[in-house]
C-alpha cells in the first residue's frame, strides 16, 4: 500500500483541518435561530451577536485543531488521517504550528471579551468559560466526552440550548440596559431561547453521528467509546433517524404549543435533502460514502435554521 501524496499547506489547514463546509455551518445553525427570535422581539444587535459569533466560531476550530493534535501526537499509528500524517512527514505541517494554532485561535476567541462584557455584562464570561471547556474537553482530557461517551447528548445540549440562549442573550441585554446585563437572570430570557435551537442540536450532533460512523475504527483503537464502538452502527442509525424526525416534529409545537406563525413549518422545505442524506446513512457504511454526508449534513443543519430564523421572525 503505498502512501498519500503529501497535501499543499493550504489543502492541510484549509480542507483537512479547518474544514470550513463543515464547522462555519455548524456554529452559525443555533445562531441564526438567535437572530430569528432576536427579531421576532425586538432586541436584534448586530454588533455583539457577530463578535459573539466569531468567538464561538474560532473557540469551535480550536476544538478542532486540538482533537487532531491529540490525534496526531498521541495516536501517530492511527491511520486515520493519512494526509496529516504524510504532511508531518515531509514538514508540511508540524505539531508546534498545530499547536501554536491552537493557541491562536483561544487567544483570538476572547479578545472581543471586553465588548461583551460591557455591553453584556458577566454572563458572557460564564458562556465563554463553558464553551473553551466543552471545545477542549471533546478530547483533551482523560475524562473527555468521548472517553466517557457522552459527545452526542452535549452536543445537543451545547448547539441546541446554550448556543441559541447564549446568542440570544448578548443582542437582549444591551437593549434592556447595564442593570439588566450586570447579573445572570436566566428567568429574564423567554422560553423560547432554550427550545427554539433543539431542531439545530438535532441536526448538528447528527454531523457527528456521521463522523462516528465513518471513523468507528480508528475510534475503537485510540479508546474512544462513541455510539458505533459501544453499540455498533445499527444504533447510531436509528440515533440519527430519530434525531431527524424530531427536527421537523419540534417545529409543529413551536406553531401549536408555543403560539408561532405557521412560517415555522418552512423548516418542512428541507425535508427532500433529510431524506436523502438519512438514507445514505442507513445504507452504506463505506468511508467513500459516508465522508461526503458531513458537509451534506451540515449544510442541512444550516438551510434548515435559516428557514426556522425566518418562521419565528415572521411570526406576530
Amino acid at each position: 500500500m503505498t502512501e498519500p501524496a503529501a497535501p499543499s499547506r493550504r489543502d492541510i489547514w484549509v480542507n483537512l483541518l479547518l474544514y470550513p463546509g463543515h464547522t462555519l455551518p455548524t456554529a452559525a445553525a443555533p445562531v441564526i435561530v438567535a437572530v430569528g427570535l432576536a427579531v421576532h422581539d425586538h432586541v436584534f444587535a448586530p454588533a455583539p451577536l457577530l463578535l459573539a459569533f466569531l468567538a464561538s466560531w474560532l473557540i469551535h476550530i480550536g476544538g478542532v485543531f486540538t482533537d487532531n493534535y491529540m490525534l496526531l501526537s498521541r495516536h501517530p499509528d492511527v491511520p486515520e488521517h493519512p494526509e496529516l500524517l504524510a504532511g508531518l512527514n515531509n514538514g508540511t505541517l508540524t505539531l508546534r504550528g498545530l499547536k501554536a494554532a491552537i493557541i491562536a485561535c483561544f487567544v483570538l476567541a476572547v479578545l472581543p471579551g471586553p465588548y461583551l462584557l460591557h455591553v453584556a455584562g458577566f454572563p458572557v464570561v460564564v458562556l465563554g468559560a463553558i464553551g473553551i471547556a466543552a471545545s477542549l474537553g471533546y478530547s483533551l482530557s482523560p475524562y473527555s466526552m468521548t472517553k466517557l461517551g457522552i459527545a452526542d447528548p452535549l452536543f445537543f445540549v451545547m448547539f441546541g440550548v446554550v448556543a441559541v440562549a447564549g446568542a440570544y442573550y448578548v443582542q437582549a441585554a444591551p437593549a434592556h440596559g447595564a442593570s439588566a446585563a450586570s447579573l445572570l437572570v436566566p428567568q429574564a430570557l423567554p422560553f423560547g431561547a432554550f427550545v427554539l435551537g433543539l431542531p439545530a442540536g438535532a441536526l448538528v450532533t447528527n454531523v457527528l453521528l456521521i463522523d462516528d460512523m465513518r471513523d468507528r475504527s480508528f475510534d475503537a483503537l485510540k479508546g474512544w467509546r462513541t455510539g458505533p464502538v459501544r453499540f455498533g452502527l445499527n444504533w447510531t442509525r436509528w440515533e440519527f433517524f430519530a434525531l431527524t424526525v424530531f427536527s421537523y416534529v419540534v417545529p409543529f409545537w413551536f406553531w401549536l404549543g408555543l403560539g408561532f406563525s405557521p412560517w415555522v413549518l418552512l423548516t418542512l422545505l428541507t425535508l427532500p435533502e433529510a431524506i436523502a442524506v438519512t438514507r445514505v446513512i442507513c445504507t452504506f457504511d463505506q468511508l467513500e460514502k459516508l465522508g461526503p454526508m458531513t458537509p451534506r449534513a451540515a449544510r442541512l443543519a444550516l438551510i434548515h435554521s435559516v428557514l426556522l430564523g425566518i418562521g419565528i421572525a415572521m411570526s406576530v
